[in-house]
């Protein structure tokens, strides 16, 4: 080989590894890119939704809430049917 062929041999394959180079750091770069907006929408996630555990969490509050209003409506029934119970009966006259 001569001179020119090895420099032309040489020439073409620092182009292409500088191609090949050049477009690994453009995906490179858009992967980048997809991860700082991964991280971010998981960021905006976190803060502004709530998790199973906190969701479970207040589920079981309220439902401990509505079991003690539950039991209060209950008892105030049975209130009332003894206050009902208690009451003297009225009688009624025939007028005919």
């Amino acid at each position: 080989m001569t001179g020119p062929e090895i420099m032309y041999a040489v020439g073409f394959f620092v182009g292409l590894f500088g191609a090949i180079f050049g477009v690994w750091k453009y995906v490179d770069g858009k992967i980048g890119a997809v991860r700082d907006d991964l991280a971010h929408h998981k960021l905006h996630i976190a803060e502004h939704y709530v998790s199973k555990q906190g969701l479970r969490e207040t589920t079981e509050q309220i439902m401990a809430a509505i079991g003690g209003v539950k039991d209060a409506v209950d008892n105030m029934t049975l209130r009332v049917d003894r206050i009902v119970e208690n009451q003297p009966q009225r009688r009624t006259t025939r007028a005919g």
